[in-house]
């Protein structure tokens, strides 16, 4: 990029808040990327665009997200540019912008095929982000449960049916909306934990998302128990996966979890031929969650990575 061009991209280089209005604009972009993990997603920056400061711009058909390091939040960092703009274009306009800002050129949670690709073309340092790796499992699997790797949980789904056999299982929509939202406004009053800020931050901005349902264009369901939601999940579609934002359930009915886990994707598997993996994001660094989502035998686990000059 010659200097003329570069003066000209560091005046457009103004970063904005994401805003609901934006929704079409920025999904146009993240439709086009080929990683799979829910960094790139409208739930995935949307859900935590105040905890990581997520500002967001537009130049030369290229999305570029600006935000704070998971590693240490006083840290600005960059996600890899998406859009028609080569990346050593959009890597020398970053650079020269931290330059002009006074700070440190830093890539955030890179999957793993990325980083391997980019610090053998250019001189950057990888740390991993351990704690925030993404679990991609095959869809078909969680819609059947098969064979013996899954007899634990197929028991708990068959227990949960022979307990609540007039259960129900439907999908979100406008008609049953305000239960959902009822029902999560109970939920959060029993199990919030104010000690924990990841934790706080999710419970905040599912309340968004129900608030704010139709224009997200996500796609849930819920479980009825003599009538009564007891659970819900919310879900985005990009390309061949499902990205499982949300999901709720009372703790008092054994088998819950894994019935609406085993429904939502059966769901999701008949409705939409293209989907062919599911997957249930981060562990955060909690370890019973860990252990949850390893026991789903994940198909694999999407590493990440920052990048450092």
């Amino acid at each position: 990029m010659d200097s003329d061009n570069l003066c000209l991209a560091e005046k457009k280089l103004v970063f904005k808040p994401l805003t609901l209005n934006n929704i079409p604009l920025i999904k146009s972009y993240l439709q086009h990327h080929q990683y799979r993990t829910c960094d790139y997603t409208i739930g995935g920056l949307y859900m935590w665009a105040d905890f990581f400061k997520y500002e967001y711009l537009i130049y030369n058909d290229t999305l570029f997200i600006k935000g704070a390091s998971e590693i240490d939040p006083n840290v600005v960092s960059f996600s890899l540019p998406i859009g028609k703009l080569p990346l050593s274009e959009a890597f020398f306009m970053l650079q020269n912008y931290c330059g002009k800002h006074g700070i440190s050129f830093v890539l955030s949670a890179v999957p793993e095929d990325a980083m391997t690709e980019l610090t053998k073309k250019y001189a950057l340092r990888s740390e991993s982000l351990e704690d925030w790796s993404d679990y991609l499992y095959d869809i078909d699997k969680l819609a059947t449960l098969p064979g013996n790797l899954y007899n634990k949980k197929r028991n708990h789904v068959n227990k949960f049916s022979k307990s609540y056999p007039d259960y129900v299982y439907e999908r979100i929509d406008e008609e049953n909306l305000s239960e959902v939202v009822e029902y999560f406004r109970s939920f959060c009053s029993h199990y919030h934990d104010l000690s924990n800020p990841i934790a706080e931050n999710e419970l905040r901005m599912t309340g968004f998302v129900l608030d704010n349902y139709e224009t997200f264009g996500f796609i849930g369901a819920v479980l009825r128990i003599e009538g009564k939601i007891e659970a819900f999940t919310i879900g985005e579609i990009i390309n061949d996966t499902l990205y499982v934002h949300i999901e709720k359930a009372s703790r008092n009915f054994s088998g819950i979890y894994e019935t609406i886990n085993m429904r939502f994707a059966a769901d999701m598997a008949a409705t939409y031929s293209e989907i062919k993996f599911v997957n249930r994001e981060e562990d955060v660094g909690d370890l019973g969650l860990r252990k949850a989502k390893l026991s789903y035998h994940p198909a694999l686990i999407l590493k990440k990575y920052n990048l450092y000059e």
